[in-house]
């Protein structure tokens, strides 16, 4: 599968330089103000570069003079290397400096080390960018009006196989926050029937997704009710009566009752155990799938079922967690957890659990004790 190997991260908020390998499975724990939500905003920054939508996500935070780490850093820059098939990993570097009123693009390349020499497939600096022609054996500026807010990389993708691969993983990022479960909730609603490979942001198309499931990937959707049977005991299954034209609602049957629950009458803990789980069984995960907090309203014993689940996913898709469960760790392993932390200096760390030497703790402790004791970090 194809996946981020390392990130690198300077300049933004509390991550004034964060440098760390990516796995499949990352749990961001520690304390409030840490620095987690923060290395998924870079990430989702990052992502909105490789579309075309740096300016406006920067706009959304804040700006760039509010999301960079202050009065430590001038610029905000990101490091990604991305395995490529049986060649050397791709490099790519993208820096961000102040101009008033917001920023430009004062840094930006795309390399690849051949024969010991690390040859660039596009460059960028102060504004101007260009990409290598392999024809002409040189580097030519594009031939159409060149954006100077937006990435290099977002507009000359389509110059080499490697701008394209790099591309199509930093595009593919999806970021999930705390699900509305409120009274007039889009996922509380009769929904559309219409083509959806994933449940939505809010869960504004999990019905059409699960109903879709349901007649293409059976064997898929066989799983999501499993995982319901096993987390809910009366759980029997779920059905989608159709409503009016085009409109589908859900129900879900429950052994001790004979007329079904509306989606709409399932309890917050249920509905998102239901959203997390049918999104991490979709068979078209993006490339990077981070969840903010998951374990909120939901049950203890719930979570269990959902550490397997992620683990299931995360040979499709590279899965970023953060929480303030103990519970949650507790079904964790050391390889899976990042510990987050402030340094002297006010910037934010990183450390993978299983380079912590937590061997002769977790002979006596499970992991979220271990955490609770203060020996890992990440506590306030």
């Amino acid at each position: 599968m194809v996946r981020i190997k390392r990130i690198g991260i300077a300049g933004f908020r509390r991550l004034k330089d964060v440098d760390i390998e990516m796995r499949p499975m990352m749990a961001l724990i520690g304390a409030n103000g840490v620095g987690k939500t923060s290395f998924m905003d870079a990430l989702s920054l990052l992502s909105a570069s490789a579309r075309g939508a740096l300016n406006q996500q920067l706009n959304s935070l804040g700006g760039f003079f509010s999301v960079r780490t202050r009065g430590l850093s001038e610029t905000i820059t990101w490091y990604a290397d991305v395995d490529f098939p049986n060649e050397e990993p791709l490099k790519y570097t993208l820096q961000l400096a102040p101009q008033s009123p917001g920023f430009y693009i004062s840094q930006e390349q795309l390399a690849q080390k051949i024969d010991n020499f690390p040859f660039q497939y596009i460059r960028a600096q102060n504004g101007v960018g260009e990409y290598y022609d392999p024809q002409g054996k040189r580097y030519v500026p594009p031939k159409w009006r060149y954006i100077t807010h937006e990435s290099a990389l977002f507009q000359m993708h389509k110059m080499s196989t490697q701008a394209g691969y790099i591309w199509q993983i930093l595009d593919n990022v999806a970021h999930y926050h705390i699900l509305d479960v409120s009274r007039s909730a889009p996922i509380k609603l009769p929904q559309q029937l219409r083509p959806a490979v994933l449940p939505g942001q809010n869960g504004e198309d999990l019905v059409p997704f699960l109903y879709n499931l349901r007649e293409t990937e059976h064997d898929k959707f066989e799983v999501i009710e499993d995982s319901l049977k096993a987390a809910f005991p009366k759980f029997e299954a779920l059905s989608f009566p159709s409503i009016a034209a085009g409109m589908i609602a859900m129900t879900w049957k429950e052994k001790s009752f004979r007329n079904p629950f509306y989606i709409n009458e399932l309890s917050e803990g249920t509905l998102r155990f239901l959203w997390l789980a049918s999104l991490l069984q979709s068979p078209q995960l993006p490339t990077i799938t981070m969840i903010d907090e998951p374990e909120v309203s939901m049950h203890p014993e719930l979570l269990a079922l959902f550490a397997d689940l992620m683990r299931e996913a995360s040979a499709r898709t590279q899965i970023i967690v953060a929480t303030h469960s103990d519970r949650l760790v507790r079904f964790l392993n050391p390889n899976e957890v990042v510990v987050m932390d402030v340094d002297e200096d006010g910037g934010a760390s990183m450390t993978w659990g299983d380079s912590l030497e937590l061997d002769e703790w977790l002979a006596e402790y499970s992991l979220d004790e271990v955490w609770q004791m203060g020996i890992m970090g990440g506590r306030s």
